[in-house]
């Protein structure tokens, strides 16, 4: 998983993340939503969760989360 900003068009920049489910064909975002409302303040916590196959890594097995800002980019407008 990966947490990365992407433009907003009212605030600028929000949060999203990024998520590799562990059962495939499992996506419960408010499962997500819910386990973070506790634990982070609102505006701290993804405007969107989006669900992936794999995150792009780099050589050293790091997530390049710059790829990932790029093709998201449009997401929130």
């Amino acid at each position: 998983s990966a947490v990365i900003g992407v433009p907003h068009r009212d605030l600028g920049e929000a949060v999203v993340a990024v998520v590799v489910p562990r059962d495939k064909g499992f996506a419960d975002t408010d499962a997500i939503k819910a386990g973070l409302a506790d634990k982070l303040a609102r505006f701290k916590q993804p405007r969107a969760i989006l669900f992936v196959d794999a995150l792009p890594k780099n050589a050293m097995g790091k997530v390049q989360k710059a790829a990932l800002r790029e093709e998201h980019k449009a997401l929130l407008g």
